[in-house]
């Protein structure tokens, strides 16, 4: 609710619903989910969720990393009862997240030795330019290398590239999540403000999914302006 570059942006409306309704909504339609929660910090966000049906919980607000609130909410649910071997974590600020994009990004797990998968999608090379946007490149097996705002692969040069921003859609093994919570805060995770990065630079592979579902994030609000006209037309 408190961002600064768009101040109460999850209860915005699209089409009489708040974005975080159509987030969860869409979430929600996913046939591999056995629940979804909204972990905040807000209690605005609390009461808006409970009008709407979805269960939220409430999570410290000192956290800088959506990671990190992932780990607070999946200790929660294991009070109250609710253990859970896999967490997949979705921004409240993408309402145009498909519900296929919770099948992409689970699908690796299925392999036993990775225990974190992130969605990404390709990008312009205008769109690549925007701090805005986390960059990704990847390795021969599509395990991120790096993230970054700034433009990555490099543009030096005249050769063609392709570039991949990371979309806020992760999941984690359990013991994963745990060990995101327990690891220090990394000196390229504090300069990128990137979750991932922490994982990277203490050595924990990240297995990159290309999406073909274009979405948008709101940051500001042109960026919900532009969802409201994708979602009209269609």
């Amino acid at each position: 609710m408190a961002s600064t570059r768009f101040p109460n942006k999850p209860l915005a409306l699209i089409d009489d619903r708040s974005m975080i309704e159509h987030v969860y909504a869409r979430v929600a339609s996913s046939k591999l989910l056995s629940n979804v929660v909204i972990a905040t910090c807000d209690q605005e966000i609390i009461d808006a969720a409970a009008k709407f049906g979805a269960v939220g919980i409430m999570t410290a607000n000192t956290h800088e990393r959506a990671s990190d609130r992932c780990h607070e909410a999946m200790m929660k649910l294991a009070q109250q009862g609710h253990h859970y071997d896999v967490a997949v974590m979705v921004q409240g600020d993408e309402p145009m997240t498909h519900p296929d994009q919770i099948t992409e990004v689970l699908a690796p797990l299925q392999s036993a030795d990775i225990a974190v998968s992130n969605l990404c999608l390709e990008i312009s090379e205008e769109e690549a330019k925007s701090q805005d946007v986390v960059k990704v490149v990847m390795d021969q097996s599509d395990d991120a290398m790096y993230f970054s705002r700034a433009v990555i692969p490099g543009l030096i040069g005249k050769q063609v590239r392709t570039f991949y921003k990371q979309l806020g859609l992760m999941a984690f093994r359990r013991e994963a999540l745990e060990q995101f919570a327990r690891l220090t805060p990394t000196p390229h995770e504090k300069s990128e403000s990137v979750d991932m990065l922490r994982f990277l630079e203490h050595g924990v592979a990240i297995r990159m999914v290309r999406t073909a579902h274009k979405t948008i994030a709101v940051d500001t609000p042109a960026d919900l302006e532009r969802v409201k006209k994708a979602l009209k037309n269609g």
